[in-house]
């Protein structure tokens, strides 16, 4: 059994995110690793996510990809990850290639981890390396998807 990383150094080439949700962890679980779920809620307010882009392959070496649409000029941005570790319902980590208005990110590693707190749920995100404009725009972009997060919740549509 892989044991779960602690959270590496973060500098200031990073993102880092710690954020509560009212929903049990295999709920939050579920909502990153179900392409049905994923796609409602992943990306920035301005964008939605072709729900058949979607590839969800949760374990090490698996896939998790999808494109990312703007709302206002079609632009896609897609988004290719192959995903290194795998505990579910406690640990996700992959390196990420993805396109941007602003350019290629490439290189980038992804670590997830779901924190259990009964019906509540807490993530910390760790993400990086990024240039400051990359960071930046990365860090908005999980704010604005954390939002839709809490309205499907508040919805009741889990």
């Amino acid at each position: 059994m892989s044991s779960i990383p602690a959270v590496p150094e973060v500098t200031d080439r990073d993102v880092f995110i710690t954020r509560a949700f009212d929903a049990p962890r295999d709920v939050v679980w579920r909502f990153w690793t179900e392409p049905e779920h994923l796609s409602r809620w992943f990306g920035p307010a301005e964008v939605h996510v072709d729900s058949a882009s979607v590839l969800v392959q949760p374990h090490a070496g698996g896939r998790w990809d999808l494109d990312m649409v703007d709302d206002q000029n079609g632009a896609t941005y897609p988004l290719r990850a192959v995903l290194r570790q795998v505990i579910p319902p406690e640990y996700l980590e992959g390196v990420i290639e993805a396109g941007s208005e602003d350019g290629e990110i490439s290189g980038v590693t992804l670590r997830v981890w779901f924190h259990d707190h009964g019906e509540r749920t807490r993530i910390t995100i760790h993400q990086g390396p990024f240039t400051a404009e990359h960071r930046d725009m990365t860090i908005d972009g999980w704010e604005s998807s954390f939002l839709k997060l809490d309205a499907i919740w508040a919805g009741g549509a889990a």
